[in-house]
This record gives C-alpha cells, sequence and structure tokens, in this order.
C-alpha cells in the first residue's frame, strides 16, 4: 500500500472533532485525554537526526512531506520543540525515564558507548507505567539503550519488540560493522527489505492485531531515518549498501555505515519521504480499522539534522547545543482536543511525553521518580503554561545550555553567551555584557541544575569507527 491522498488532507470529520474538541473536554474525564469515556491510544513517531525544518511543514523546500503535514494540519504544531540532548541514545533515556538522563549513568554516555551500560529494567518507565494502566505496548524500530543480556525493550516495559538495538543499521543488509542488528523480541531475525519499509510493515502488523482487541495500547515507532547510512529506497542505495558491505583483503570491513565520502542532497530527500510515504501507510491503515478517533500521534526527533538537514533559521547542528543541535520538530494529532491546525509557541521536550501520555491515560509517574517533564494537556488545549526552564550539557567542548522563556544561556568551551532566541534565532548577538544580570541568573541557575545531576568525568563517545563498534557490540570473539 502506498500513501493515499486521504493521509495528506484532513477530512470533514476529523476537521469538526477537534473544533469541538476543547469544549467537549469541559465535560470529558481529564484523565482520559479524549471526550470518547475511553482512554487514548498512543503512536509516538521518532525520527533519527530529523533536523528542526526537514519537514515541508516547518520549512523544507527541496522536497515535500504530505504525511506529516497531515499530522501538523490536523493537529498542533510546536514552534519551539527540543530533544532531552544532541544526540540519541540520551534522548531516548529522557524520553523513556521522563527525566532528565543525567540522573541515569545510562544517560552518561552520549551516544551510548559502553557495552557494559543501559537502562536498569528496574527503571520506571512510559511503556511499564502504561501497563499498570491496562496498556499493551509495543516499540518498532531503533532502542539503543542497552544490550542483551541485561537491557533491552522487553526487559525495560515493552510487551513487544521489533528492530535494532544499536545506533543504527544499513537499511538493505540490516548490519553495522558487518554485524547482524534485526531483533524480533530476544530472538535475532533476518528480513529482506529496506528497513524503512519493514517498520512500516511491523507497525500495521501491531495496529491490525490491537484492532481485535479491547484494550488500549502504546506504539513507539522509532526510525532510524534519516540516520546514516546514506541510502536511499532505490537500486543506487541498494548499490551503496553493497559497497559498505564489501570485504577488505583481510576479510574485514571495507566500510563502515558512517561512510564520510557519503550522501547528497537528493539520496537524503529520498530517505526522508521514504519515511513519509510509510507514516501515511500507517496512518491510512489507522483509519480504515477505525481507530484514528481515539488515537494520539506525536512526531518528532531525537536530537537536531545532521549533515544534509534544513535547520534555519537556526545555526548548529546534532552534537551542538546551538538551536539547530537541539530544536526539534515536535507535532501532536490528539482528536478532541488539539484544534486542527494550530500552532504553539510553547516550548516543550522530549521527557513531556511521559506526564503527557500518563495523564490522560488514568496514571502517574512512579513517587520515587518524580518527572522532569510537564503535562502539556493544557498547552495543547491552548493553554500558555508559566515559563520553565530547561536545561541541557554535552561533553564534547564542554558545552552547557539553559533556556528561561526568551533567554538562552550557552556555553561553548571557554566561550559564554547568552542570547534572546525569540528576536535572534541564529544566535549571533551575545547579549552578556548588556544584560550581566540575566546571564548571571541562567548561568547560577545551570550551575545548580547541574550539581544535583550524576557526573562521569570518562563518559565520552568512541566515535562510530568499525574498531570501536565492534567493542560496543561485543564482536570481538
Amino acid at each position: 500500500m502506498t500513501g493515499s491522498t486521504r493521509s495528506g488532507q484532513i477530512t470533514r470529520r476529523q476537521a469538526l472533532a477537534g473544533a469541538a474538541g476543547v469544549g467537549m473536554l469541559a465535560a470529558a474525564s481529564p484523565a482520559l485525554g479524549l471526550g470518547s469515556g475511553r482512554k487514548p491510544n498512543f503512536l509516538f513517531i521518532m525520527a533519527d537526526d530529523f533536523g528542526w525544518a526537514d519537514a515541508s511543514c516547518y520549512g523544507r523546500r527541496e522536497y515535500q512531506t504530505p504525511a506529516i503535514d497531515s499530522l501538523a494540519a490536523q493537529g498542533m504544531q510546536f514552534m519551539h520543540g527540543y530533544a532531552n540532548s544532541a544526540v540519541c541514545s540520551s534522548t531516548r533515556v529522557g524520553l523513556i525515564t521522563g527525566r532528565y538522563q543525567y540522573r541515569l549513568p545510562v544517560g552518561l554516555e552520549e551516544p551510548l558507548s559502553n557495552p557494559e551500560l543501559g537502562l536498569e529494567p528496574s527503571e520506571p518507565t512510559l511503556p511499564a507505567l502504561l501497563k499498570q494502566q491496562g496498556y499493551h505496548t509495543a516499540l518498532v524500530g531503533k532502542w539503543h539503550m542497552g544490550l542483551l543480556p541485561k537491557y533491552g525493550p522487553l526487559q525495560s516495559g515493552y510487551d513487544e519488540f521489533w528492530g535494532n538495538r544499536g545506533g543504527g543499521v544499513d537499511y538493505f543488509t540490516h548490519k553495522v560493522a558487518g554485524h547482524h542488528d534485526l531483533w524480533d523480541g530476544d530472538v535475532e531475525v533476518h528480513e529482506h527489505g529496506y528497513y524503512t519499509d519493514l517498520l512500516a510493515d511491523r507497525s500495521i502488523e501491531y495496529l491490525e492485531a490491537r484492532a481485535k482487541e479491547d484494550k488500549p495500547w502504546l506504539l513507539s515507532l522509532h526510525f532510524t531515518a534519516a540516520h546514516w547510512p546514506w541510502e536511499g529506497n532505490n537500486e543506487a542505495g541498494r548499490a551503496e549498501s553493497a559497497r559498505l558491505d564489501a570485504k577488505g583483503p583481510d576479510g574485514g570491513d571495507n566500510l563502515n555505515i558512517m561512510h564520510y565520502d557519503g550522501g547528497s542532497m537528493e539520496i537524503y530527500a529520498d530517505m526522508v519521504t521514504s519515511m513519509d510515504a510509510n507514516i501515511g501507510r500507517i496512518m491510512e491503515r489507522l483509519y480504515e480499522l477505525g481507530m484514528d478517533d481515539n488515537t494520539v500521534v506525536v512526531f518528532t526527533s531525537d536530537n537536531g539534522g545532521e549533515r544534509f538537514s534544513h535547520n534555519w533559521p537556526f545555526t548548529g547542528i546534532k552534537t551542538e547545543l546551538l538551536e539547530g543541535g537541539i530544536r526539534v520538530p515536535f507535532i501532536v494529532r490528539w482528536p478532541g482536543l488539539t484544534p486542527p491546525g494550530s500552532t504553539s509557541d510553547v516550548p516543550v521536550i522530549s521527557m513531556d511525553v511521559l506526564p503527557t501520555f500518563l495523564a490522560a491515560a488514568g496514571g502517574a509517574p512512579a513517587p520515587s521518580r518524580p518527572t522532569d517533564g510537564m503535562d502539556l494537556i493544557p498547552a495543547l488545549m491552548g493553554a500558555t503554561p508559566p515559563d520553565r526552564p530547561l536545561y541541557w550539557r554535552y561533553w564534547s567542548k564542554d558545552q552547557k545550555a539553559v533556556r528561561l522563556g526568551e533567554y538562552k544561556y550557552l556555553k561553548i568551551g571557554p566561550n559564554e553567551f547568552l542570547f534572546n532566541v525569540i528576536d535572534d534565532p541564529r544566535e549571533r548577538a551575545n547579549l552578556k555584557d548588556r544584560m550581566p544580570g540575566k546571564f548571571a541568573q541562567l548561568k547560577a541557575m545551570h550551575a545548580a541544575w547541574n550539581a544535583d545531576m550524576l557526573f562521569d568525568p570518562n563518559a565520552r563517545s568512541y566515535g562510530m569507527d568499525a574498531e570501536h563498534l565492534a567493542d560496543h557490540y561485543n564482536w570481538n570473539d
């Protein structure tokens, strides 16, 4: 099935449902989130290395993303969406726990490189907490929070898992550093096909199974697109996959999937539009199964874009705490709650998903692990919550950042800045001397926050070369 016209437009029924939603919620239980009296289903879609403006609804012009644009047209598009980190695994820790990742040892590795570290199974997580509210839970796609036998999706609250455990895989061979990384639960499996297509296929199978049950569900769909390797869903992509899979004279990998010599704007467009078409397929099946009116859909990214992304008007890319490294698309389609085609300037972040979903499901975070995130339901109804600080740090170049309202403190190495990210989104006019009081306030706030976080001076990325990838996956035997 391919993306259809319906996945790219709002139906009259959807528009009326959204327009009436705020009024309905006045009479509906806030714990349900929807006016139907049923607990909502959750479809959470996370792209990988997808820049703030890589969807056409955020400004991309080289290609179109009609399925993602349709989610925005049917719901609320946040213009100040943030990832918990400038790299992937630590954002995923913040997402699944609803807390700053630096509260956990696994969150100190950015990206996760130590094979001994992982998300402890005892840690309360979004899927585990939703299961307590009667939900069936599944992860399809990228995990990247620890390896078997100790760590994994099934060990951390998901009922089902189908995808890759590491940071990225070849789109055709499903290998990394010459080793296969595709799993059904805790069993390694081999499938033929372009990985983005396979993840959508599996997601559709999951929706079809849930339609036969009277039970709410959470489907976390974590695409690897548009993360390298740079391979489109075409013959050129297959040829590049074969090149990367070639063996050198010593029998080892000739190249690794980062391939600094790979990629182009055209290939990136192929990868993104393939993901978009597959989101359209999934949404079409959701409509056909009659579950669209009771399903919350969120689309976002794990960090800012990389080399072929469009982050305008921001500067910076993945691994940097400039806005381009942490600002991400954040779209919420919530029938009966979000007015169709609405936008919001409320700053939101990955770890807000847990308290929001739990509030809608009638649950709450574990008392022993209070959330650092915010329930977004008021913002989704059009309210403007009070300003709250959002914090980041990243080991490379000793980067630190805090945003409060329109101002942002940023440290990169020995250099410190104060920016007004509303008036100056490109972060060019350093206001620290003009506004010394505000500069001192935000710097002190970051220091106080950081003192409450774990710190590991040895937490470093090993880099994605083949030798250290082998160490990462314990593939030296």
